[in-house]
């Protein structure tokens, strides 16, 4: 039989979802089909509207080895599982005479654990198990989540969190669910042959096609023991996400909090005088913490030094001790022991990575008003991580509407450890980076305004010419604004100010949640919605009701940001522009995500305005401007309002 073209399972997948091949989707498809054959990687940007899912499903499920897809949002999980991999598998069957199997595997404390439902939670301060149904009270919101879980619990087929609507708090949760490290393990466990996570590993194992996200990725490529299935072909979907995601798997923290919870786990476990040292060495550490300013350690101070030095030699011999022992008055012992050994083994862990000093790490003190001092410890670089642990025995697709910074793929292929594009050399992964653009036309449908007037912001300090320029803005759009800001603050300064002088609804970022915000703001184009980070990536409102995309300012990280400017300082020391490498790289990012919540479809038309002169003062202002969509570029003012006040127009006379 002869083997199906990849044109014609293209056509089938696209035409099965009612939509048709664009010129990118088939230059992407052939891009990753070709890596797949040749054992090669792929950095390939796919603007919105492309159909990138359908771009690398399809060549991925016509090759018929295993695909792993990563993606960083649960959004686009759950459109793979519940919308596109059905419709593409059925589209596909008739030429590929199969049916790839697919399934979606997460975290195990994604999933609700049947142990923990049934035989409680080890507790810290009360002997054995302490039964969270009954003592939560049935009024109270905590009782109440908990109450339906245990309900939700009879008729679940899945037992993943994200199946459960509408969700519950991450107290609640955590009553009813392990980490990897809690966990008994399915051999063990009175509920091993029922387990839901050991479930959905079985069906991953089974899968052509396993649906993940970046942190497990992260987790499978740091920890060694291999989490996610065998596989031949590995595609980074939302890549932009994913050197972040993984320095957040690879980083450490401790807080007195969390020591004190390990004590209170083991303390039963283990003869008195060594619960009386890691009792000790806890009591050190928090003294050490209630003085910890903010900011990066270049060196441990010498009480730091002798607090953790303490904390990681009483929790290695506790670690022993809890091996050592057997205590068959604790009801559920196996349990008990394996909660307090991940706490204990959880603070060894860190305080002995810090110790450690490598010139690798990045240590800094980090303070809360509510919850104290933390103290954290994160790679300087995930890149040697990635190239070793990523790039090996497999084919890797990283895609993104975001992989060209400045006007290439290599800063973002350096930040995941590869060479410039076309470098040759042994043991240097063979990479090429795709363009396949965007079927927008963005010169025609959108503006870039840059408000080169206003004063340079700094670093503190309302802003009165920016929030001036804001409600000018807004009113010659109706409303019809997403208003990104670089700060929580600086949202909230503009909200309250602008809902003093303008008669548009103001949504705010965290005054009630981010799926009832967008919904409210989708229904109603004179409704603005103001927000800091989330909202860059996270908002899809196509049509009318987003015609105005507003920045703050350029989203520079934080000065005083202890990895960044550690990055950034490594790079400077080997002869390389630190800011360009990091903060404007960093900066860039976000913009082009940012800008990009403007056209979401063929006939959206709109202006993104940056309220901060330097995109067009400063010489870094080239680079980022090569970062965003090709839209039309201007710096006046009134051209910007002219042109917000005929789109809202036009609106207006079609009835949204």
């Amino acid at each position: 039989m002869t083997k199906p073209s990849l044109p014609d399972l293209l056509h089938a997948a696209v035409s099965a979802v009612g939509g048709t091949e664009r010129p990118g989707q088939v230059a992407m498809a052939e891009a990753v089909a070709e890596a797949i054959d040749d054992n090669s990687h792929r950095l390939i940007q796919a603007g919105t509207g492309t159909g990138k899912s359908l771009g690398y499903l399809v060549p991925a499920l016509a090759h018929g080895e295993r695909v792993v897809v990563a993606t960083a949002t649960l959004a686009l999980q759950r459109q793979l599982v519940e919308r596109d991999l059905p419709r593409t598998v059925e589209a596909l069957h008739p030429q590929l005479r199969r049916r790839p199997q697919f399934a979606m595997l997460k975290g195990r404390s994604n999933y609700l654990c049947l142990h923990r439902l049934h035989e409680g939670a080890p507790q810290d301060e009360e002997e054995g198990l302490f039964d969270q149904f009954e003592a939560a009270t049935p009024t109270s919101k905590l009782g109440k989540d908990l109450l339906r879980l245990r309900d939700w619990a009879d008729e679940t087929e899945t037992g993943d969190r994200d199946d459960l609507t509408p969700g519950v708090s991450d107290k609640a949760w955590a009553q009813i669910s392990v980490s990897s490290r809690e966990c008994l393990g399915a051999t063990k466990c009175a509920y091993g042959a029922e387990c839901f996570a050991e479930a959905a590993r079985e069906r991953a194992k089974l899968a052509d096609v396993v649906v993940t996200n970046h942190a497990l990725l992260a987790i499978d490529a740091i920890e060694g023991a291999p989490v996610l299935p065998q596989h031949e072909v590995l595609i980074v979907d939302e890549a932009h996400e994913l050197v972040s995601r993984v320095t957040g798997v690879a980083t450490g923290e401790l807080t007195p909090g969390q020591v004190d919870r390990a004590v209170k786990r083991s303390s039963k476990l283990v003869d008195e005088k060594t619960a009386d040292s890691l009792q000790t060495a806890s009591e050190t550490f928090e003294r050490v913490m209630e003085l910890a300013l903010p900011g990066r350690l270049e060196e441990i101070p010498e009480d730091l030094g002798y607090a953790l030095m303490a904390l990681r030699d009483a929790s290695r011999n506790v670690i022993s001790a809890i091996g050592n022992t057997r205590d068959k008055s604790v009801h559920d012992e196996d349990a008990v022991r394996k909660q307090a050994l991940a706490a204990v083994e959880s603070v060894h862990g860190v305080a002995e990575r810090i110790m450690a000093g490598s010139e690798y790490d990045v240590v800094w003190y980090e303070r809360h008003d509510r919850f104290g001092a933390t103290l954290r410890v994160a790679p300087l670089s995930v890149s040697g991580l990635l190239r070793e642990k990523l790039f090996e025995d497999r084919s890797v697709v990283l895609t993104s509407a975001t992989l060209k910074l400045g006007g290439d793929f290599n800063g973002v292929a350096a930040s995941m450890g590869l060479s410039p594009e076309g470098v040759e050399g042994e043991d240097v992964p063979h990479w090429k980076g795709l363009d396949v653009g965007s079927p927008f036309d963005y010169p025609k449908q959108g503006i870039l305004y840059v408000a080169k007037h206003l004063a340079t912001p700094g670093r503190e300090g309302t802003r009165g010419d920016m929030m001036d320029e804001l409600a000018e803005l807004i009113e010659a759009a109706g409303g019809r604004t997403l208003g990104l800001f670089s700060s929580m603050r600086g949202a909230k300064a503009a909200a309250e100010e602008l809902r003093g002088r303008l008669d548009n609804p103001i949504l705010l970022q965290g005054e009630e949640t981010l799926g009832e915000l967008i919904k409210a703001f989708a229904a109603d184009p004179k409704t603005c919605l103001f927000g800091t980070l989330s909202l860059w990536q996270g908002v899809d409102v196509p049509g009318p009701s987003c015609q105005l995309v507003v920045m703050d300012r350029i989203p520079f990280p934080r000065p005083d940001d202890p990895l960044m400017s550690a990055r950034q300082k490594s790079v400077e020391e080997r002869g390389g522009n630190g800011f360009m490498a990091v903060a404007a790289t960093h900066a860039a990012l976000l913009m082009a995500q940012g800008a990009g919540r403007l056209v979401r479809a063929t006939g959206d038309k709109g202006v993104v305005a940056i309220l901060d002169p330097r995109l067009a003062t400063a010489r870094y202002g080239s680079f980022l401007r090569a970062t965003l969509p090709d839209f039309w570029y201007t710096t006046d003012r009134n051209q910007a309002r002219r042109s917000l006040a005929a789109i809202d127009a036009t609106a207006q006379a079609e009835g949204k």
